[in-house]
């Protein structure tokens, strides 16, 4: 079995990712050069949402939560803001 797909499955099992750093990689547009940090930002990924956590400049923290479209959904039904969904079979 080749190691792409033994390690595809392996990320198949894994239910959330945690981390307190990101490895960040960018392609510069201008010279191609690649360029790569590590970062001291919190990590955490599971299959609804994708959430970086670090510190402003002032020490404050400062977050970004990308959701997926499941995540999206999930949080559209616990705030009521989905569509109703008649889990019994009955019509109200």
């Amino acid at each position: 079995m080749d190691e792409k797909l033994k390690s595809e499955e392996k990320e198949d099992e894994v239910f959330e990712i945690m981390g307190d750093s990101v490895i960040v990689e960018v392609k510069d547009k201008t010279t191609g050069k690649i360029y790569r940090r590590e970062l001291p930002i919190d990590f955490y990924e599971n299959a609804n949402v994708l959430r970086l956590l670090g510190e402003n400049q002032d020490g404050s923290l400062s977050e970004m939560v990308f959701y997926s479209e499941r995540g999206v959904q999930r949080l559209k039904d616990i705030t009521g803001a989905g569509a109703d969904h008649d889990l019994k079979g009955h019509h109200h």
